[in-house]
Parts: structure tokens; C-alpha cells; sequence
């Protein structure tokens, strides 16, 4: 018997194409419906309540995308979703307090961050299958 309903989407915020594109893969592997973009303001967009889809359960959020125009569509972000986020952080920059679950440092493996998303938006069993 399978689970009725519909993955978590997984909001990627990365400018870089790759990574983000790896780290989607992973993710879809396991189990979450994970789509990326390049800002703060084109999650928001990919946010909004989607028939068939399931509700944003994380955000990971790649500090570099953040300037100070993209803080007030964080703050929309956050209050439309309430999901967790976790930030990736460079190892030497220096992160501001902020709406984050979890900082993470990179470098870092995808591995790492398929393990923070299955700890703070956990799969049930029949559900942990890939989703393409």
C-alpha cells in the first residue's frame, strides 16, 4: 500500500544551476518533491498552494541569494509556508540572526543535506520512493 498523499515540496534557493540541479536529483530520489530556484522571490512563487503537489515542508536557502531586497520576500516566504530553513552557509562568512532551523557550512556533501531534509521533514516508509 502506497501514501495517498503528495510529496513535501522541497524549495531550493541556489544561484548556482548545477548544485542546485544535483541536490534536486537526490532529493527527488528519495522521495520529496523538490524544485529549485535562482531567488528568494521565484520561491515564493513556486510556494503557492499547487493541485496534486504538497505543502512546502523545507526551504533550503543558499546565503548568496540573500540581499537586502530579497529579506522582505523571505519574511513573505516564511509566513506563507511556515517551513523550516536551513541555510547553507560559506565557511568563512559570517551569518546574521535569521528565521533558520539549521546553518549549515559548506563545502558540504549533497549526502548532508539529503540527511538534514529526511530529519526535519521525515518520510513515512511507503512514501520514500523516487518521485519521478
Amino acid at each position: 500500500m502506497t501514501s495517498a498523499l503528495p510529496a513535501p515540496r522541497v524549495l531550493l534557493v541556489m544561484t548556482d544551476q548545477w548544485p542546485r540541479a544535483l541536490l534536486r536529483a537526490a532529493l527527488r530520489e528519495c522521495g520529496y518533491d523538490a524544485v529549485g530556484t535562482r531567488s528568494v522571490a521565484g520561491a515564493a512563487r513556486l510556494a503557492a498552494p499547487d493541485e496534486g503537489r504538497g505543502p512546502v515542508g523545507l526551504v533550503v536557502l543558499a546565503q548568496e541569494t540573500l540581499t537586502g531586497a530579497e529579506r522582505g520576500d523571505l519574511d513573505r516566504l516564511r509566513s506563507a509556508t511556515g517551513a523550516p530553513i536551513v541555510l547553507l552557509a560559506p565557511a568563512t562568512r559570517r551569518v546574521e540572526a535569521g528565521p533558520w532551523t539549521r546553518v549549515i557550512r559548506r563545502p558540504v556533501s549533497i549526502g548532508t543535506l539529503v540527511a538534514a531534509a529526511e530529519s526535519l521533514v521525515p518520510l513515512p516508509l511507503d512514501a520514500r520512493r523516487p518521485v519521478d
